[in-house]
């Protein structure tokens, strides 16, 4: 009837809660915004459930690695809802209808803006560099037939959404734009990304700063390589580093000096570097530095960086790798490509969209050089290797004959393919597609509501394994370790004189792990968290203490 007042949590003592560990994120969760801002941008109807109980519900079951709504099927939802201070926890499709209810207010992108303002204004350091990148994310259903896109990590092309990632240096994201009509890298940077990031990012310098200053720093692949775009972006005092499309020649090698290089993951390797200018595409000077490896490769990379030496520029390219091992990590962990619900959702018809005829022709061009570069190949190749016999010569001359019409052929292929495809459109608008080219696109403001909580809890785990990290003789291992305190049992005491609520962790496989959780109790219980909805602090310890 719509009448049912929130519940409002109220805590029992219990014991043997499966994945009781999730609640040691706490305090790392509500630090990084997951209720911050929540009551502004989004509102449920008189129901049962509480808004910020569904954001932590969410936020639990990514840390627990529940990685689909419909995972909650196979969970216990009264062992659940005691982690809540509930009887129980929604059912899935109670759980999927109250995402779809936040999801259509179209505030998800709003609140993860204004997340995305609130980590950048806690850590300028980390806002001054940082790193874009986009992951091609792969539809396997049936709703619509999205466009292809190349997937790397498979080597196929496939139908697939493409949501490009802005990332600090340690690899911490900051937002994500979806899309579904992938304009390229350039027009993303220039129309989504450089207006979103220019007023957020703190501590820029202002007009009366040095002339060759910048207000940040953009590091990308090869995709964004572009002269004009680089001027573009100098212009507007934003510094820009990138792969040389076309290096040229190798440099000598006494020019390559050997240079500590201190990675944002604290590690400090040895590289051998050498620097020029470069006048790149006869409009803009770059700074080329070259990395040297030990079999003699050398890897250009173009700055407009004017300010930071060489050895900090090679250090934030060479480290992207930061970025790509979170996109591992999320689509292992967190089901970064998975779909939140299965809705489709109209394009405008004013949307820019590659024109169908075009990309034929631009691939039957492409295929036709192929062969055409084969051929001129081969014909180069031939030679009698010094054999004057009749018989041989005379084949020789007429195997380079028929290659030599076959290449003449191909030529006039290629020539004639190349002018039809000047002649044809290469953009069109989405209203111009025929109907059997016309598709739709995937919900996306459930997507970004999702994202936005998955990077919520990507950075409550980071913050939890900095501290973990102290006390570890292999550091390397800290997420292993967290991933297994999210999943252990736990105890839970409730005080109502003293108005707390303890957390005691059932103990670990081994010594050494209890050790460094007793530290990491020590770390949350000095926060003083105190449960959302509630008046009870919240404690931190193990179920007994260890033996000295």
């Amino acid at each position: 009837m719509g009448l049912l007042d929130e519940l409002e949590p109220a805590f029992e003592t219990a014991v043997d809660i499966p994945q009781g560990g999730v609640l040691f994120a706490l305090p790392a969760l509500l630090a990084n915004g997951l209720l911050l801002h929540a009551k502004k941008y989004f509102a449920l109807p008189k129901g049962y459930y509480r808004l910020d109980t569904l954001f932590l519900l969410l936020a639990f079951m990514a840390l627990a690695r529940l990685k689909t709504v419909e995972a909650l099927r196979y969970e216990a939802p009264g062992e659940w809802g005691k982690l809540l201070g509930l009887d129980r926890i929604p059912e899935a499709k109670t759980l999927r209808k109250k995402i779809g209810l936040l999801s259509d207010q179209q505030q998800p992108s709003q609140w993860a803006s204004e997340l995305c303002r609130g980590w950048m204004e806690d850590a300028p350091e980390l806002a001054g560099t940082l790193y874009i990148d986009g992951h091609v994310r792969v539809y396997h259903g049936r709703q619509t037939a999205l466009p292809k896109h190349y997937v790397a990590r498979q080597k196929l092309c496939l139908r697939a959404t493409t949501d490009y990632w802005v990332n600090a240096m340690d690899g911490q994201p900051f937002f994500v734009i979806n899309q579904t009509v992938d304009p390229g890298l350039i027009k993303v940077i220039e129309q989504d990304i450089v207006p979103q990031l220019e007023p957020f990012i703190p501590k820029q310098p202002g007009e009366q700063a040095h002339p060759l200053s910048h207000r940040f720093v953009l590091v990308f692949d090869r995709e964004g390589y572009s002269p004009d775009f680089l001027l573009r972006m100098k212009r507007l005092r934003i510094a820009c580093q990138t792969y040389h499309k076309f290096p040229g020649a190798d440099w000598a090698h006494d020019e390559f000096i050997t240079r500590k290089v201190p990675l944002a993951s604290g590690h400090v390797v040895d590289m051998k570097l050498a620097e020029r200018g470069t006048f790149l595409g006869g409009k803009l000077w770059v700074r080329e530095i070259r990395k040297q490896c030990e079999s003699g490769h050398q890897t250009s990379v173009l700055s407009t960086n004017y300010m930071a030496n060489d050895v900090v520029i090679a250090g934030a390219m060479f480290a992207r790798w930061s970025q790509e091992n979170f996109f591992k990590y999320m689509r292992q962990n967190y089901n970064l490509d998975g779909l939140v619900d299965y809705s489709t959702e109209d394009i405008p018809d004013t949307t820019p969209v590659i024109n169908p005829d075009y990309r034929q022709l631009d691939g039957e061009v492409r295929r036709e050089l192929g062969k055409l570069n084969r051929r001129r190949a081969k014909f180069a190749a031939g030679s009698l290797n010094g054999d004057i016999e009749p018989k041989k010569v005379e084949a020789y001359q007429q195997k380079q004959a028929e290659l030599q019409q076959e290449i003449e052929q191909l030529g006039k292929e290629v020539k004639t393919l190349k002018e039809e495809r000047k002649q044809t459109k290469k953009h069109i608008t989405f209203g111009e597609l025929s109907e059997e080219d016309r598709f739709k696109r995937m919900s996306t403001q459930s997507k970004y509501l999702i994202d936005a909580i998955k990077m919520i809890s990507y950075r409550a785990e980071t913050s939890m394994a900095n501290v973990c990290r102290q006390t570890m003789s292999h550091p390397d291992e800290v997420r292993s370790l967290l991933e297994a305190i999210y999943g252990c049992e736990a105890d839970l005491l409730v005080n109502s004189e003293n108005k707390t609520l303890t957390v005691q962790l059932h103990h670990l496989a081994n010594p050494m792990s209890s050790r460094t959780i007793q530290q990491l109790c020590e770390e949350l219980t000095a926060t003083e968290t105190i449960f959302p909805g509630t008046e009870l602090t919240m404690i931190y310890k193990m179920v007994s203490n260890l033996n000295p």
